[in-house]
Formats: C-alpha cells, structure tokens, sequence
C-alpha cells in the first residue's frame, strides 16, 4: 500500500533540480536511511528496482572472473545469483530449497573449504519475498567471522527494510541493499545500496566501475545531480521523505513491533485454517518467517482459484506463488501470498483474513474454523505493553 500522505506529497510540480530544496531533502532522505538499515557508513541512491540494486552492489565490489557464494532459500537469492553470473562472476549456489533458511554452519564449512580465498563475497537475503523465509543474518555473519574468511557479507533487504531489524554494522554485514518500495511505503523506482568502508576499499581497487552504477559520487555528493547520475528522483524523494516522517511520528520501534505482532496475526489465521486440512505455512518454523509477507500452501490448483475469487469478487490482490513452481516444491497455483507490510493497519489485515476466509467458504475449500477469532486474539496484543523489539531514532525532516 501507498499510504495517501506519500501520494500528495508526490502530487506536486517539480522544483528547482539544481539547487535548494530537493538537495535538502536528498540529504535527509539518505541520512534517515541509514538509521533504518543500522549504520553509521555509506548509502548510494539509484533510479531502479531491487534488480538495479542488486547490479549496483556487484558493480562495485566484483571484478570479472571473480567467485561468489550464495545461500539459496527461495526465489531472490538465486536471482541474484544469476544477475552476477552474467556479468562473468563465478557462482557457487549452497542451496537450502524452498522452505527452510540458510544454515551457518554450511556456510562456514563452504568458507573453510576455500583456503586459496577464491570467494569474494557471500550473498543471501534477510527475507525472501516469495518462499517468505527470513534467514538468521547476524548466525549466519557469526559463521563468516568464525572462519577468518575475508569475502564481504551483502544481504538483499528489499522485503524486510523497515519492517523487521537490521542492524548492519552491529551484525557485520558490509553491503546491503533495498528498495524504495514494500517498508518504504513509495512507488518502486528508487534503489539503496549501503555499504562500510570494508565493501569501499574493495570498490576503490577494481580496475574499472561502470560510470552510472558508481556508488563512490553518489555517497560523497557534492551537487545534486550526483546523487543520481543525473536527474535527481525528484518525486521519489517527496514521497520517501514523507514516508520517513510517517515512520518517525509512529517511531520506528513501534513500526518494528506493529509488523511483528501483525505478522503473528496472520500466522494465527493461517493455523487455524490448516487444522486436519491441507492448508499451511510454507515455512514450518515462526522464528524462521518474514515478518512483511507470508506464503500459504493449499490444494492442488486452489492457490489460484482463490487469488481469482479474492481479486475480481471482492477487490482484494493476493500475491502468486512466485518462483515456487519448482521440480521439488509446490506448483505456483497451488500457493498464495499474504503481504503484511509497510503501511498496514488493523481493518486493512482483517478485512484481508476475512476475505480469504470468504473465498474459502465461497469456492468450497476445505479449511479449519476459527482463523479469525484467532487473529482478533492476537491484534489485541497490540493494545499491551511495548514489545523489546528495539528500534532507532528517525531525525526530523529537513525543514
């Protein structure tokens, strides 16, 4: 969702693109960034998706000829993968499937294995947005030190960035990226690669950095225009900057906790519809789940029987079984997905249960009674003392 503040502060003509306010709000914008991804270190700004993300860490970190390692638990850390294969990198794909996340002790044992240190880098993803599995970032960052192995850590927070912790520099992680989109609240388009002073050393001795990619201008600014290779994102930054300002009013700890507590209600709705039916998580483990989206696994063909009844009856978008249409996973129509992200509010998430719930009934497929009873009784948590979910200071707009 696209919250309606974000919408109007968009809505507007555009301003001076060489000077003045939109250099303010850039600088803004990029500082309360890095408060949100825990790091005191860099942050470049791209007109792109998660993809052009993605490309923009390997631009600057990986050489032709170079090798990767990368965890696979899901669709997007594969992607990933392939992305830097076409770019003449080398990709060695540890590979946990469709339903489980990352192990650490695999990862250290694939890093001890590399005594000539051909491995440049390990890759994953906080959350994958299709399996909806979230991986143990600072175990898996533990087992990385452990080794002693120099490759950098970078993580693709696209689906977890403002929605459940990350903390980079705490965790060791040297390059991350995300997007405008999902916990951001603004309409895709704009792409955050943040990065330590390990992942700029490594940047500062390539032979040769694609001029538009280069987060080098874009951290360290010194006109505008070099914050984008160009036009500045002009209306991306109206918007993320009022979606910043929404996440500061609420304070970004009870933003964490409200993603938390209504990931659980959807967990509770999706138990409740799985008893003695065929209905459940994909991911078993609820420490192992994302806390923005979650992948239900149904019947043979009803995943997408039921997208079509929720979409064009009641008005309610499911997402696909995205990438899980695989050899040894479920076929795509038999898996939908709840989003629970970013700017969501208690009727939004139970008149989304209640729907499903109605197509359930509606199409004659078989489910467990009690899903919503279930999840009013955890909403309510969300009337009780603060969580230890903990959570940063977002800084005031720049005015």
């Amino acid at each position: 969702m696209v919250p309606d503040r974000v919408l109007r502060a968009m809505h507007r003509p555009s301003p001076n693109i060489y000077e003045g306010e939109l250099a303010e709000i850039a600088a803004s914008v990029a500082r309360d960034l890095k408060v949100i991804a825990g790091t005191k270190y860099s942050v470049a700004m791209y007109l792109s998706n998660g993809h052009g993300a993605w490309e923009a860490a390997a631009a600057n970190t990986l050489a032709e000829g170079d090798t990767v390692l990368v965890l696979g638990t899901g669709r997007f850390g594969p992607a990933w993968g392939d992305l830097i294969r076409k770019l003449g990198v080398t990709v060695i794909d540890l590979d946990f499937g469709l339903r489980a996340p990352a192990e650490p002790n695999a990862v250290e044992e694939a890093l001890r294995k590399d005594t000539d240190h051909k491995i440049k880098a390990v890759l994953t993803v906080q959350a994958d947005t299709a399996s909806s599995v979230r991986n143990d970032i600072p175990a898996i960052s533990a087992a990385i030190q452990k080794t002693g192995h120099p490759a950098l850590f970078m993580v693709d927070c696209i689906c977890s960035f403002g929605c459940e912790p990350h903390q980079m520099d705490e965790w060791g992680v040297d390059v991350m990226v995300s997007a405008c989109q999902k916990g951001m609240m603004t309409p895709t388009g704009v792409g955050f690669v943040f990065f330590n002073d390990s992942a700029k050393a490594i940047r500062d001795a390539l032979p040769r950095v694609s001029s538009y990619w280069d987060w080098k201008p874009r951290s360290e600014p010194e006109q505008l225009y070099q914050y984008f290779c160009g036009t500045a994102a002009t209306h991306h930054l109206f918007g993320l900057r009022e979606a910043l300002n929404m996440i500061q009013e609420e304070g970004f700890s009870n933003v964490l906790r409200r993603h938390h507590v209504i990931a659980q209600t959807v967990w509770a709705a999706i138990d409740a519809w799985g008893y003695g039916t065929e209905i459940s998580h994909n991911i078993s483990d609820p420490n192992a789940r994302s806390w923005g989206v979650s992948a239900v696994r149904v019947g043979p063909h009803e995943g997408g029987q039921l997208r079509k009844w929720t979409e064009h009856v009641a008005g309610c978008t499911l997402g696909i079984g995205l990438g899980l249409a695989d050899l040894d996973g479920p076929r795509g129509d038999d898996v939908f997905r709840i989003g629970h992200m970013g700017a969501l509010n208690i009727p939004m998430i139970m008149g989304t249960l209640g729907t499903i719930d109605a197509g359930f009934k509606a199409l004659g497929i078989a489910h467990g009674d009690g899903a919503l009873e279930a999840a009013s009784a955890q909403i309510a948590t969300l009337a009780e003392a603060p969580s230890n979910v903990s959570g940063l200071t977002i800084g005031q707009a720049a005015e």
